[in-house]
C-alpha cells in the first residue's frame, strides 16, 4: 500500500524526542483533530502520559465519545480490499511475534503514518474504526489537518508555544547553580505543576536543536528473489557507511520477496533508497549484460567486485582541526544511530539482530577483478562475452 509520511501533528505542536504514540497518531490524522488535543484527551482517559502508547480499550472508549464505530478485522495483513474507504483507523497485531501491536490511519486506501506497516507481513488486521457517516465514498477528514490551520488553531498553537517556552525558562533556573535552593525549589514545584497540567513530559521540553528532534521513518525496498545475494548486502552497507551515515539497514523476507529495510532521518532514507535502487539496477543490468546472470556464478563475481571497487569517501585528513571535526561528526552519527534504534523498537517494536553468513562458492577472480575496476571507474563498457562458471542445479544462492 502507499504511505505517506505523517506524524499526526506532533512536531508542529512543539512535542519533541522519540514517542510509542501511533495511537494519538492515528485518531490525530484521521479525525482532523489537533495532536495536543488527542494526547491530552488520552492522557485524562488513561490517567498517565499516552507518549508510549496507551491500551486498546482506552482508544476505543476516545473513539467511541467521537461516534467512531469499530469493526472487527480479517485477521489478515493489511490490504485495500480488505478495508472500506475515507477515513479508517486501523488496529494491527503480531500474534507470532508477541508484539503490543501497532495503530495507523489509512484514508483511501493510502496509510499516513510515520513507516509502513503493510511491508510487514507479521502484522494482521485485528479491528479498525470507521465514522458512521461513512457510505464508500471518498472522504477526507472534516478536518484535515494538510489544510491551513483556522485563526483559532493558530492561537491554540502559540499559548502551546508559551508553555513550552515557560517550562524550559524554568528547567535552566533550576538546573542554575548560581540559583539559590529556594528559586530552584520554586522553579521545579512550577514545573511539575505545569507538566501535569498539560499532560506533558519532560522529553517534551527539549530544545530544538536536539537530536530527539529529528523525524524518522522506516521504508522498505524489495528486490528479486527469496534469498538476498551477498552483493546487495555489500551495496546496501555501502549507501549507508558511505553516502548516508545517519542511516541504517536490515533485511528479510516477504512470501517470495526479499526486503532491505532503510531507517533513520526521514530525508536521509528518501534519498538513501533512491540511490540503493540506482545503482542495484546498475550493477545488475551490467552483469546481466556481460555474463548472463547477477546471482551466482561469473555474474555474481562481478557484482561483488563492482561493489568492492566503488569509491570510499570517508578518509582520514591531516590537521587537528579537521580530526576535531571528524570526532564530532562521528559522535553525531553514533547519536543519531542509537536515537534511530530506540525508535525502531519503540515505534516498529524491532530490535536488530547481528548474524554471519556463509560464503558463495563458483568465485570466478576474473570477473570480480573486472567488476571492481568498473565500480572504481562507474564505468560500464567492459568487453562481454566472457566464459561463465557452469551453474549447478544443487547449488542455492
Amino acid at each position: 500500500m502507499e504511505l505517506i509520511w505523517d506524524d499526526g501533528g506532533r512536531s508542529a505542536s512543539g512535542y519533541v524526542g522519540l514517542a510509542g504514540d501511533c495511537v494519538t497518531r492515528a485518531i490525530a490524522i484521521a479525525t482532523g483533530t489537533s495532536y495536543r488535543d488527542v494526547y491530552r484527551a488520552l492522557g485524562e482517559i488513561s490517567e498517565m502520559t499516552p507518549r508510549n502508547g496507551v491500551l486498546t480499550s482506552v482508544a476505543g472508549e476516545y473513539l467511541e465519545t467521537l461516534g467512531w464505530v469499530e469493526s472487527p478485522g480479517c485477521e489478515t495483513a493489511l490490504a485495500p480490499d480488505r478495508l472500506p474507504k475515507g477515513p479508517v483507523i486501523v488496529q494491527l497485531n503480531a500474534p507470532k511475534h508477541r508484539r503490543s501491536g501497532h495503530f495507523c490511519s489509512v484514508i483511501d486506501h493510502v496509510i499516513y503514518d510515520t513507516w509502513n506497516p503493510s511491508d510487514d507481513d507479521n502484522f494482521v488486521v485485528s479491528a479498525y474504526w470507521t465514522r458512521p457517516e461513512i457510505t464508500g465514498e471518498s472522504t477526507l477528514p472534516v478536518a484535515s489537518r494538510l489544510a491551513h490551520r483556522n485563526a483559532e488553531e493558530s492561537l491554540t498553537q502559540k499559548e502551546f508555544n508559551k508553555v513550552l517556552h515557560r517550562l524550559r525558562s524554568l528547567d535552566s533556573t533550576a538546573s542554575n547553580s548560581a540559583s539559590t535552593e529556594g528559586e530552584k525549589r520554586n522553579a521545579l514545584r512550577m514545573m511539575q505543576n505545569l507538566l501535569l497540567r498539560h499532560n506533558l513530559s519532560r522529553d517534551d521540553i527539549v530544545e530544538q536543536d536536539n537530536v530527539d528532534n529529528m523525524r524518522f521513518t522506516n521504508m522498505a525496498c524489495p528486490v528479486n528473489g527469496r534469498r538476498a545475494c551477498g552483493w546487495e548486502k555489500g551495496l546496501a552497507a555501502y549507501v549507508v557507511n558511505e553516502i548516508f551515515p545517519l542511516t541504517s539497514w536490515y533485511f528479510g523476507t516477504r512470501g517470495a520477496r526479499t526486503l532491505f529495510w532503510f531507517y533513520g532521518p526521514k530525508d536521509d532514507v528518501d534519498n538513501c533508497i533512491a540511490l540503493f535502487r540506482e545503482l542495484l539496477l546498475t550493477i545488475a543490468a551490467s552483469a546481466q549484460l556481460q555474463y548472463g546472470g547477477y546471482a551466482r556464478g561469473s555474474g555474481a563475481s562481478y557484482a561483488e567486485g563492482y561493489v568492492n571497487g566503488l569509491p570510499r569517501y570517508h578518509t582520514s585528513g591531516p590537521g587537528d582541526q579537521q580530526a576535531n571535526e571528524s570526532a564530532l561528526i562521528h559522535a553525531r552519527t553514533l547519536a543519531v544511530k542509537q536515537a534511530s534504534r530506540e525508535w525502531l523498537k519503540l515505534e516498529c517494536d524491532i530490535s536488530i539482530v547481528l548474524k554471519g553468513s556463509s560464503g558463495r562458492s563458483q568465485h570466478d577472480p576474473d570477473a570480480a577483478s573486472r567488476g571492481k575496476t568498473h565500480g572504481s571507474k562507474h564505468d560500464l563498457r567492459g568487453a562481454s562475452g566472457r566464459k561463465r562458471i557452469g551453474h549447478s542445479s544443487g547449488v542455492r544462492r
